[in-house]
Order: C-alpha cells, then structure tokens, then sequence
C-alpha cells in the first residue's frame, strides 16, 4: 500500500464578498482559480455573522497579500489487486479492513501534512504541542475544510483544484460524479487566519443559487445540481 501527499501554498484574496481569487504567482497579475463559496442564510442574533470561508481571506479592497493553502493527500494507491482476490474468495472481513485501513492511513496523512504547514511551513503555531484528543478537538489554529463538507458543500471546486494541484502526478482523479479516485484520499484548502473556524453552511434559499449563477457563469441547471443537498 502506497501513500502520497501534496501541499501547494498559492497568493489568494477574497472579492465580491463571498468569493476567493487565487493567483498563479506572487505577481498576482493571473487569477488561477475563482472559488465561488456560499454563506450561510440562518436566522441569528446581529451580533453573530452569517459565515462564507471567504471571510477568513483578506478582501482585495484592504490591501493585504494574502494566501490560502491547497492539499491533497491519497492512500490505498494499487490495492485493487488485492481487494479483487478477497472478493474472490468471499473474504469480505479483509476486504474492508484493507479499505479501512486505506482511509485511516488518508487522514493520519491529512492531519500530519496539516500539522507541519502549521508549525514549519508558515510556522503560524510553531509552538503547538498538541495531544490527539486536542486534534480531535479542533485545537489548532487554521481550518482545512474540503470540498463537500459543511462549509463549503459545492464539489464542483475539486476539478479546477485538483489541476492546480497536478494531482494527476500522485495518481488522483474526479470522477463525473465528482468523487475522488482512489475512494481512500483527502483533499482541501488552509486557512490561516486566526479567527477561522469550522462552520455549517446550511439551508439556502433559491436566491443564493442565483447569485452563484450570476457569479460563476453556471448553469442554472449544473448550480442547482451541485448544491441540491443544501436546497
């Protein structure tokens, strides 16, 4: 069983609210990538906002030369062989543990590769000394939400990503269906900033599916397809 890793730090700046340009260089004279994200829409006290991870990017019109961060991470590369002669004798037990065993491996990855941008990469916590119920906990500074998650539930992001990446190189794909190959990987964005934070988008309204049509240039039909678990 084989593993790779990849981590890519890229200029970014946040615009039109609740988007992110991520640049080709430090030039920041080419946009690579528009991440269109999603804010929240609930009902909340005025002291607390309605969250979009564009939030934890500093907005173009401040001045400051942000960055965000890109990674993915696969396991379990080559294993379908073996899974193939498990199957074959009926050995379901091994068959998922070696799936499992895969994925476990993915996110041990995931979490090391995120801890080493924290601490030496960009060093923002290079005091950290976090135990693993802390890491289960969500104690560390900076977030890495990944495509498909709570706050940012539009998949669509992970083919421009994954090219920005070469994933390719390290064995990765997306399917038609968006899904990644091999089923035993991780994949996502860093955040930096210190009050970044884990956050459920939610519940959209019709409204906000017509605002990312307006600010992608999606179909109407291919929005309301990618974000159908929010609607």
């Amino acid at each position: 069983m084989a593993a790779f890793t990849l981590g890519i730090t890229f200029s970014a700046i946040s615009v039109n609210d609740d988007d992110i340009e991520i640049y080709t260089d430090e030039s920041r004279a080419k946009v690579a990538l528009t991440w269109h994200g999603l804010r929240q829409q609930t009902r909340k006290p005025a002291s607390t906002p309605n969250r979009a991870l564009a939030d934890f990017i500093a907005p173009k019109s401040s001045g400051v030369a942000d960055y965000i961060g890109m990674f993915a991470v696969t396991a379990g590369l080559n294993i379908e062989k073996r899974l193939k002669q498990f199957e074959a004798a009926h050995d379901d037990y091994h068959a998922i543990m070696l799936k499992a065993v895969a994925d476990r491996l993915a996110e041990a990855f995931a979490e090391c590769l995120h801890a080493k941008v924290r601490r030496e990469l960009w060093g923002y916590a290079a005091g950290e000394a976090l135990e693993n119920h802390d890491l289960i906990a969500e104690k560390y500074k900076g977030i890495r939400p990944a495509p498909g998650y709570p706050a940012c539930p539009d998949h669509t992001v992970k083919c421009p990503m994954f090219e920005l990446l070469d994933a390719a190189e390290i064995g990765m794909s997306v399917t038609e269906s968006l899904a990644m190959l091999p089923t035993a990987s991780v994949s996502g964005f860093y955040f930096a900033h210190p009050d970044s934070t884990y956050f459920s988008v939610g519940k959209i309204g019709a409204d906000q599916v017509e605002d990312m049509v307006r600010r992608s240039g999606m179909a109407k039909e291919d929005a309301a397809w990618a974000l159908v678990p929010n609607l």
